[in-house]
């Protein structure tokens, strides 16, 4: 959350181990999301309602006042899951290090048992016969809530119903007293448990972020839920007075399904930056080794670099870009412009500290017509058509794009890649993350990862790619598709790493434009009485 010129980061933590367990609510503050100071615990599980851990949850600053509430989820002494309250213990502290908890938690509780859910003849959402139907374990995470235009306020909690997933949905005039609603917002008989779910509006126009409680007419609202190990959304309008929620295309309808990040990136989170009028996205990315190796470096898991998220123009996706605070780290600057690629090459990027680098380029293709492989698109999923075309399958346009954190001989190397594709009635540009020649290491998950980036060929492809020594970071199309890979080389590390760009398809394609940073480290400190060590 931001609140008077500070951003606040709360976070899973297990303070006596780097696996999970024990699981309290770590607090990290910064004033430019870049440069961060940790402080002491905000919540700890203390109370025989979040004795079992102290899950997910998020923050609400309640407008006249100013006052930020913390909603979170207890796992309690029957590993049974609630729903309580924080609040500041100093509201006068502008770090706000001493979290209490309400007196009165747990605000809200399931009860046991599951019943049948009964469909209306008109396609609303199902209509639950007793509050008596939700498991005692699924049953978490808490959204920020949002005011509708009876100022009363609503959260939703992820669920599942019937073994299908659901948004419950909570209402409250005081923030304190809940009562939950007959019908879940949404719900879904096409996946399971939904996991930290969030709500929020996105502007048609202009394009700007929005405040979680704004509603308008150029307004569309976002759905996002947790399952399956990926983070999905969708789009639709929300009527804030009868709290129906209409989407454009429903979960798992569609082969191309909207995800924030089609790598590793999950159980994420967005939240309204008043100072700047914009909304940002946080999502943790595990570890992809071994839990040996996590207990062997002493922690596991890491947040993506934020991001900024706003509607596309076509107002049927998402675009996400990194925030413009992350420049204030680029340090030394290569560029190349109008470089062709000849197909079957390798153009090494020199001067730049490949371990730690910010890399932007776009790419020119050749004329199209009668180049392009011939495939239908429209029923295969992209991930899979990554797999079975990886980096070292020769195709005519594609492979093309960037080699992260490799070695000088390639035998580790993390590719980026696009290919081109003629659909029956379209082009159809494939973005993929190639981690199979990743590490040399054993016991290392090396996936690849896809997706179909919405962009015009015959144009131009761009590609930014934030590289920091396991993590690379690839938005495609100017933030139209995210893949996030984490990768463990052991030839590539530090001043052994190396940087690419190839081509290894049969046709030359053209670099338009090409720049790289060298990134400088962002500071990470320990809090201290005496003084504030992020002001000089």
């Amino acid at each position: 959350m931001y609140r008077k010129g500070v951003y606040h980061l709360f976070y899973q933590y297990n303070p006596y181990a780097a696996v999970w367990g024990n699981i309290s609510w770590a607090h990290s503050v910064s004033y430019n999301l870049v440069d961060w100071m940790h402080l002491d615990n905000a919540i700890n599980p203390t109370e025989p309602y979040d004795i079992n851990g102290c899950f997910s949850g998020s923050a609400t600053i309640l407008p006249g006042v100013g006052k930020p509430v913390i909603l979170y989820t207890g796992n309690n002494f029957e590993n049974h899951q609630v729903q309580n309250l924080a609040v500041p213990k100093n509201m006068s502290d502008p770090l706000l290090r001493e979290w209490v908890k309400l007196d009165r938690n747990p605000v809200m509780a399931p009860v046991n048992g599951i019943n049948p859910m009964i469909t209306p003849d008109n396609g609303a959402n199902p209509m639950m016969t007793s509050v008596n139907d939700i498991k005692p374990d699924m049953f978490r995470d808490p959204t920020t809530a949002w005011q509708g235009s009876d100022k009363i306020w609503r959260v939703i909690i992820g669920s599942q119903i019937n073994g299908h997933g659901a948004a419950i949905l909570y209402k409250s005039k005081d923030f304190v007293s809940w009562t939950r609603s007959r019908n879940p917002l949404h719900s879904s008989v096409k996946t399971g448990m939904w996991e930290c779910p969030d709500f929020y509006p996105v502007s048609t126009r202009p394009r700007i972020g929005l405040h979680s409680s704004f509603n308008g007419r150029k307004t569309k609202h976002v759905l996002k839920a947790s399952f399956s190990d990926h983070d999905y959304y969708i789009i639709g309008n929300y009527d804030s007075k009868t709290d129906r929620y209409n989407v454009d295309v429903d979960f798992m309808d569609s082969i191309r399904q909207l995800r924030y990040d089609y790598g590793m990136f999950y159980a994420s989170k967005t939240f309204y930056d008043s100072d700047k009028k914009r909304r940002i996205l946080w999502g943790w990315v595990t570890e992809a080794d071994s839990k040996s190796d996590d207990i062997e470096k002493g922690w596991s898991g890491i947040q993506s670099i934020p991001r900024t998220v706003l509607l596309d123009k076509k107002g049927k996706q998402l675009v996400q870009w990194p925030i413009r605070e992350l420049e204030k780290l680029r340090a030394r600057e290569v560029s190349l412009h109008n470089k062709e690629i000849k197909g079957g090459t390798v153009l090494k990027i020199s001067g730049v500290t490949a371990s730690q680098a910010d890399i932007e380029v776009s790419f020119q293709l050749p004329n199209l017509e009668g180049r392009v492989e011939l495939m239908d698109t429209k029923s295969v999923d992209p991930q899979q058509l990554c797999s079975e075309n990886n980096s070292s399958v020769k195709g005519v346009l594609g492979p093309f794009g960037l080699l992260a954190l490799a070695s000088k001989d390639l035998t580790e190397q993390t590719a980026i890649f696009f290919r081109i594709f003629k659909g029956h009635d379209k082009y159809v540009v494939l973005m993929c993350s190639d981690q199979s020649r990743s590490s040399l290491k054993g016991e290392v998950d090396k996936k690849i990862f896809g997706a179909f980036l919405d962009v015009d060929p015959t144009q131009k492809i761009s590609l930014r790619t934030l590289i920091d020594h396991s993590m690379v970071e690839s938005f495609g199309g100017e933030g139209k598709a995210c893949i996030t890979a984490r990768v463990y080389p052991e030839l590539a590390i530090d001043n052994k790493s190396h940087l690419y760009a190839f081509n290894y398809g049969t046709e030359s394609v053209r670099i338009s434009s090409l720049r790289a940073w060298s990134m400088k480290k962002a500071r990470m400190v320990e809090f201290r009485e005496e003084r504030n060590p992020l002001i000089n």
